[in-house]
Order: C-alpha cells, then structure tokens, then sequence
C-alpha cells in the first residue's frame, strides 16, 4: 500500500502571531508618546496660568475640558520636571475664602463667638488674597490673632498678625516687608504695627533649565524609537511570510555582485 502524501505545513498559524507581535510594538510606541495628567477639576484660569508656565519651561503642556472642570497634562517623560516646576511656582493657587462666602447665612441664629471666628476667618483669606497677588509672591498666608476684650477687665490685650511669604529669587524683600505690614495694619481694626510679623522663605527656580536647541525631545525621541520598532516588526513579518512562501525543495538563487559576470560551470572531459 502506498503511504498517503503528509500534507505541507500551512503558514496561516504564523500570521496571528505576527499581528500580535506588531500590536505589541505600535502598543508600546504610544506608550512611550503617551500623556500624563497633572491636575484635574480646576477652572479655566488654574488651567490657563498652569499651562503657560509649563510651555515658558520648554514643558509641552495641554489642557483639555472634562466634567467638573478643566484638566492639565503632560507627556510621561516631562511628569516629574512639571510637578517640581509648579510647585515651585505655587500652582494651582488655592482658593481663598471671600467675605460674602464666609458669612453666608446658613441658619438662623449665629452665637457671638461664632460671628467672631468667622470674621478673623474672613479676614485671614483676605489678606492672604492680597498678598498672594503681590508680583513676586508665590504664596501667601496671613494669621491673625484678635483677642476678645474680657467685660470685667479694663487691659486691652492688642491683636496681633504673622505674614508668610514665599517668592521668587532676586525679590526686593526689603522693600517688600514694610509694604505687607502697612497693608496688614491698615486693614485690621486696633492692630499696631510692630505687632506684625513677616517671614520670607526664597522658592526655588520656577525655570529648570531648558534642554539645548539641537537636541532631541523626549517626546520626539520616544516617537522615534516605537517608530523604528514597528518598521523592524514589518520587515520580520514580511521575511518570514516570503520564508513560508518559497518553493518547496529548491534553494534560493545565488547572489550576484554589481558588475561581475558569472562564472562558467565547469565541463566534465
């Protein structure tokens, strides 16, 4: 009895294992390019004043809108200079308390001492709005300590307020100080002016130091590289597809070189 012929190996199995390899590489492309997010539920102008300083950094910063406000991103290889770059910065400015949020009505009947914390509160986040609005201030809190006068008791205990400031390096800081205390003292009732206190820390640079003109961004680089990677995936597949393909029980042609002819075969006698 004749054996019955094996049937050629079919190349249709290798064909999902070359999709999924090329899946991987253009995965791992768009990872490499992906996008970070930084801060998300802010306004429009958090957003805005986040992404110009990012872009003044040489940082490609984006915002986008999204429920319940705006969010700000950057690509993955830039995350940590962009956090260390706001942060310097003080960014995202905190939301201070206005005079007409904190005593908003709420209830009926509000006790004394509950009318007063609210308003040292109030004036607290003012102050501290307006010092924080100050060019070269980053941050800003201002403190208030306003003692209540006993009824049995003739001794006034004066107020009394500490300002901390942090601002950019190169500020005029002694020039600056005697202009928060004014503005402290002129808007708290009864407060004498050495009884302000203000502190100055110096942040650190808001600009890291851009990367040179010829050099290649990180971004672009990543690009770059997933790029290659899915090119060499193609040329594999297309390789192994015309290695499926040959003809079966012939070798491949010999290879030629540029401008010389082939040698005659040898004769046999």
């Amino acid at each position: 009895m004749t054996p019955s012929p094996v049937p050629a190996p079919s190349a249709r199995p290798a064909f999902p294992t070359l999709r999924g390899g090329l899946a991987a590489l253009v995965l791992i492309a768009l990872s490499a390019c992906g996008e970070q997010e930084l801060y998300a539920k802010l306004d429009e102008r958090q957003a805005n004043e986040m992404v110009a300083v990012l872009q003044l950094a040489g940082i490609p910063a984006e915002k986008a809108a999204r429920e319940g406000g705006y969010t700000v991103s950057a690509p993955q290889s830039e995350f940590a200079r962009a956090v260390q770059t706001l942060r310097a910065m003080g960014l995202p400015r905190e939301d201070f308390d206005s005079l007409g949020k904190v005593f908003k009505r709420e209830g009926f009947v509000s006790t004394p001492l509950e009318e007063r914390s609210r308003l040292v509160h109030a004036l607290s986040q003012e102050l501290s709005r307006t010092v924080s609005s100050i060019d070269g201030v980053v941050l800003a809190r201002v403190t208030l300590a306003m003692p209540e006068k006993h009824p049995l008791s003739d001794k006034v205990v004066p107020s009394s307020a500490s300002v901390l400031i942090k601002h950019r390096p190169g500020l005029d800081v002694e020039a600056l100080v005697p202009k928060i205390r004014a503005l402290v003292v002129n808007s708290v009732e009864g407060l004498p002016y050495d009884s302000v206190t203000v502190v100055p820390f110096v942040a650190e640079a808001w600009l890291p130091a851009p990367p040179p003109p010829d050099a290649v961004p990180e971004s672009l680089r990543a690009a770059l590289w997933g790029a290659g990677l899915v090119g060499l995936g193609s040329l594999a597949a297309a390789g192994a597809v015309a290695w499926r393909r040959r003809p079966e029980g012939r070798a491949w042609p010999p290879l030629r070189l540029a401008g010389r002819k082939p040698e005659a075969p040898d004769v046999l006698p």
